[in-house]
């Protein structure tokens, strides 16, 4: 229900236009957050209003694009004199990064990677 909740007041994305499928393992964020992914199916056509204070901008990937393992890389940002390594999937202008980049992977290999 947070997640549902959460998707409605950040991109306006009504519950139940939502299919539940289930949730991944939790995810620890660098900065000691832990997360639980959520996922699930939505059916086109669908309106999104994002909260300007909370997304900065709403954009598809394919599915494809974000399991397949050639489409990511790791890097390295230094944060108080340490450094901290995160996924990162630059798509089109995009740059998908830190946590989000984290689930995906999560995601990806839950779905079982392509070889």
């Amino acid at each position: 229900m947070t997640a549902l909740r959460e998707t409605h007041e950040e991109i306006g994305l009504h519950p139940e236009r939502v299919e539940l499928l289930g949730a991944l393992s939790e995810y620890h964020t660098g900065t000691g957050f832990r997360v639980t992914p959520v996922v699930g199916l939505i059916q086109p056509p669908f309106d999104l209003t994002p909260d300007s204070f909370e997304v900065a901008e709403i954009f598809e990937v394919p599915l494809s694009f974000l399991i397949d393992p050639a489409n990511r890389r790791q890097e390295q940002l230094l944060i108080d004199g340490r450094a901290r390594t995160y996924y990162a999937m630059p798509w089109q202008h995009h740059h998908i990064w830190g946590a989000t980049a984290g689930m995906l992977v999560m995601l990806s290999r839950f779905l079982g990677e392509p070889d």
